[in-house]
């Protein structure tokens, strides 16, 4: 049902009476509480939330109000102020720890652009790297070294039947300093790659460390260098079977 976008009409109403049923559960909607507020929400109610059509006035009705309740009370709150104080802690929680997610986002996002990267096979895209890695890296310069004999051999990454994959576990820093932050992760990679002229495939099933270097130049974070002790694992491979 979630996944349907933009939602119909049937939607709203399945999930007004999946609200309704636990709603009548909830102790928070026990005695008073449950004649003051009710255990039902309107599916059209719920449509004009998911649309946004309020208007300002909307805003302070206290029909409003008790909606905004019910649904905080469905959602495990108290109530709509216990919501509210829980919301604005998270935030500042997350101000707090925003600079120490970034290195984390910027590791994710380099592994998900590697495995990009490896789908134009023959075809080599370091363009691909621009947003993520400096451009005068050292690690950029050896990711340009071992894929160039990868491209040079015609290599293609195979994906039918998610037969090349990847995870990432366990990020942790493990040095913060004002302008370097040191990552460390456990990754997974699962590639599969052919040469069709020869019909050879050639994988890569491994799990290791890796050590990530970023720095910030300029006042720009982005991967100055990486330690992987299989980066050039694939080439070994191709010489030990051509």
């Amino acid at each position: 049902m979630a996944d349907s976008n933009p939602w119909k009409r049937s939607h709203y109403i399945i999930l007004a009476e999946v609200i309704k049923e636990e709603l009548a559960k909830k102790e928070e909607l026990r005695n008073e509480k449950k004649f003051e507020l009710g255990t039902s929400i309107s599916h059209i109610t719920l449509q004009r939330f998911f649309e946004s059509d309020y208007d300002y006035k909307t805003h302070n009705d206290l029909r409003f109000i008790k909606t905004l309740d019910k649904l905080c009370i469905f959602l495990g709150f108290k109530n709509l102020n216990n919501f509210v104080t829980k919301a604005k802690a998270t935030k500042n929680n997350q101000s707090i720890s925003s600079k120490k997610e970034f290195p984390e986002d910027i590791v994710y996002n380099y592994c998900k652009t590697n495995f990009e990267f490896f789908h134009y096979f023959p075809l080599l895209k370091l363009e691909l790297f621009d947003n993520l890695i400096f451009e005068q890296a050292p690690f950029r310069e050896r990711i340009k070294n071992y894929s160039s004999k990868l491209c040079e051999r015609n290599l293609k990454l195979l994906t039918k039947n998610n037969r090349s994959n990847f995870e990432i576990f366990d990020l942790d820093i493990i040095s913060e300093e004002a302008d370097k932050i040191v990552l460390k992760t456990q990754e997974f990679w699962n590639l599969v790659f052919i040469i069709e002229s020869s019909g050879n495939e050639y994988v890569i099933n491994e799990l290791n460390t890796q050590i990530y270097f970023i720095k910030k130049i300029n006042n720009i974070w982005k991967i100055w260098d990486n330690y992987n002790p299989n980066s050039g694992l694939l080439n070994n491979e191709i010489e030990k079977k051509p």
